[in-house]
């Protein structure tokens, strides 16, 4: 048996703001973005390169899933954007405008910084140590 994440879904207020931060400040992909309804679409992001797990725009429905927007782990990390090419992916994400929590730093497993997407969720850009 195989399987794999496919998808991580997260709650944003507007679709096409989202689309934009997405393609124009990180360099992700609109791989799909496909009317469902008057008010719902199923929109997928990738990174460049990416053919892993993608993003699922979902847009809030509800005042509940409004309050989630930007917290949907609490404060914490929520997603992890690998690369291979750390140095440039930072400087061009500083050139873009992204929001930074901290300086890069060197961990046992890599290179990593912190940022901020536009709704205040946490990333970390990392690039994996070699061994």
């Amino acid at each position: 048996m195989s399987q794999k994440l496919a998808h991580i879904a997260i709650v944003v207020s507007d679709y096409d703001e989202a689309i934009e931060y997405y393609t124009k400040k990180l360099g992700f992909v609109l791989v799909e973005d496909t009317k469902l309804s008057d008010v719902k679409r199923w929109v997928i992001m990738s990174p460049p390169g990416g053919d892993g797990c993608s993003l699922l725009l979902a847009k809030a429905a509800n005042e509940k899933q409004m309050s989630r927007i930007g917290d949907q782990t609490g404060g914490r990390v929520f997603l992890f954007l690998h690369t291979d090419d750390f140095t440039g992916d930072y400087e061009r994400m500083k050139k873009t405008g992204v929001e930074f929590s901290e300086a890069p730093r060197h961990e046992s497993y890599g290179r990593v910084v912190v940022f901020k997407d536009l709704y205040g969720n946490k990333w970390d850009l990392i690039e994996k140590a070699t061994l």
